[in-house]
């Protein structure tokens, strides 16, 4: 029998093989220490490969693994907890932090528009990767709004949060940013939830500092693509 009739009505196979991914992924992590095996990222491979070997449809995995969505929100949420606990810092490094999210967004839209029209890409893609920092809910919406595309919007914000989630700690230690608001914000700003996940790991105020990045990167993002696209 075809794997995609025996699997295509289970609600609990996505589920399933996206937690066994997961735990695959947090045990090599731990195991060999290194900054390029982030969890995330394995289970995310070892689920394509998965898929790709045994012909198993997107539709049929995500059947049952759409649910574990449910989980984002109250996620989400709880990233509001250690930023309520350094409120303190938070007010007194107002100015500095409002400005540096504020050039984060800034540079990220230019950085987008040089380098793809330095490769001669058309103007469809370079509006899809404009909202490529921020989380995929409010990345699809502003994606189509401004006529790009939304898959490929999703397919940048997974590429930043990766990519953050990954090596931003390592560039952090390269560029010697060594100041815990700063890292925090870095990681938000330009690697939203999943670089988040990354800022947790190195402090409780990095990732404050982060969770708000997360927000205020969101909305700047919303008011600012807009009009850098009617300028394109």
């Amino acid at each position: 029998m075809d794997l995609n009739e025996l699997l295509g009505d289970s609600l609990f196979f996505g589920i399933a093989l996206s937690l066994v991914a997961f735990r695959a992924g947090v045990w090599m992590e731990k195991k060999w220490k290194i900054t390029v095996l982030n969890a995330l990222l394995i289970s995310v491979i070892i689920i394509i490969v998965l898929l790709t070997v045994t012909g198993i449809s997107y539709e049929t995995y995500q059947y049952g693994a759409k649910y574990l969505s449910f989980f984002l929100t109250p996620v989400t949420v709880c990233l509001a907890v250690p930023l309520y606990k350094q409120v303190q810092m938070l007010l007194t490094n107002l100015p500095a932090v409002l400005i540096s999210i504020a050039a984060g967004c800034l540079g990220h839209a230019v950085v987008i528009v040089l380098l793809l029209t330095m490769f001669g890409a058309d103007r469809t893609l370079i509006l899809s990767l404009l909202p490529k920092s921020i989380t995929s809910a409010i990345a699809l919406g502003v994606a189509a709004e401004i006529e790009g595309v939304p898959g490929i919007a999703v397919m940048g914000v997974m590429i930043a949060g990766a990519s953050g989630a990954v090596a931003g700690s390592a560039l952090l230690k390269v560029f010697r940013i060594t100041d815990p608001v700063a890292q925090g914000l870095a990681l938000g700003s330009s690697s939203h939830a999943i670089g988040t996940t990354r800022a947790i790991e190195m402090g409780e105020l990095q990732a404050a500092m982060s969770s708000l990045a997360i927000v205020i990167t969101g909305l700047l993002t919303v008011l600012m693509v807009p009009w850098i696209a009617a300028l394109l």
